[in-house]
């Protein structure tokens, strides 16, 4: 189905206890054909920003068209990730919580072929780049 990025974000905001922590999106009328389980995707990255990003004051999402098609990023201000567990974060059982919150995240993604990474500098905060694949993406209503 297609789903609008941008209004997913902004709902599953206002599902979370975001605190002091300001929430940004700037995508607007961007579609993504994808999973419905596309929300938990939103929901997870959202959610653990604010559980483990320590520091953290502000969450910004972003996005634009990219080589490969559009590239949403999610990004925060907290502690980071520290490089040597960049891929990790995203195997079964890892974290510090359950350790399936980005595990499930990375299987929902691939399911519709678009890939997710961790590319934030740790002691600067997360940067999630989700690579969206040409024909899976549409702009406007």
């Amino acid at each position: 189905e297609w789903h609008d990025v941008g209004a997913m974000f902004m709902r599953v905001t206002h599902q979370i206890d975001t605190g002091d922590v300001q929430v940004l999106c700037d995508i607007k009328d961007v579609f993504v054909l994808c999973d419905p389980l596309f929300e938990k995707v939103c929901y997870n990255l959202i959610e653990n920003a604010i559980r483990h990003g320590e520091k953290l004051t502000k969450i910004e999402i972003r996005g634009n068209v990219s080589e490969k098609g559009y590239l949403i990023t999610v990004e925060d201000d907290g502690i980071g990730i520290p490089d040597t567990q960049k891929e990790l974060i995203f195997e079964r059982g890892y974290g510090k919580n359950t350790g399936y919150g980005l595990f499930l995240t990375r299987e929902i993604l691939s399911l519709c072929d678009i890939t997710i990474r961790e590319t934030g500098r740790y002691g600067s905060g997360c940067r999630f780049e989700i690579e969206v694949p040409d024909g899976r993406f549409r702009l406007g209503k």
